[in-house]
């Protein structure tokens, strides 16, 4: 995965890599509005995501998902608070993010024992 400073930069670079749609979070959906496309955690996969903490201010918290959806041919920019900000639902849709973060963060010698 890239390296990037600032939220703005991985914005920028995403989209032209072709993660053009704008996607939120809305309850247990992940939508484009522009399409009109609610998806479930079953219709889409997180291909990258990086965590940004703001320097000056410990509240200014977020990730950016770089999201594909083949059942609906796209792929989108989600931007999400974490920390004090954060949604905190136990929907679905958060604990595929959720999971998606820890599992790219886990080495072998972090995982269970055998």
């Amino acid at each position: 995965m890239k390296s990037y400073n600032n939220l703005v930069e991985a914005t920028n670079d995403l989209m032209k890599r072709g993660y053009t749609e704008n996607l939120s979070l809305e309850g247990d959906t992940v939508d484009d509005k522009v399409k009109n496309i609610q998806m479930t955690a079953a219709d889409f996969e997180i291909d990258e995501f990086y965590r940004f903490e703001g320097a000056s201010n410990p509240d200014d918290m977020s990730i950016i998902y770089a999201v594909t959806s083949h059942k609906y041919n796209l792929k989108g920019v989600l931007i999400n608070a974490f920390g004090t900000y954060a949604n905190n639902s136990s929907s679905a849709i958060h604990a595929k993010l959720h999971h998606q973060q820890v599992s790219d963060k886990l080495h072998n010698e972090d995982g269970p024992s055998s």
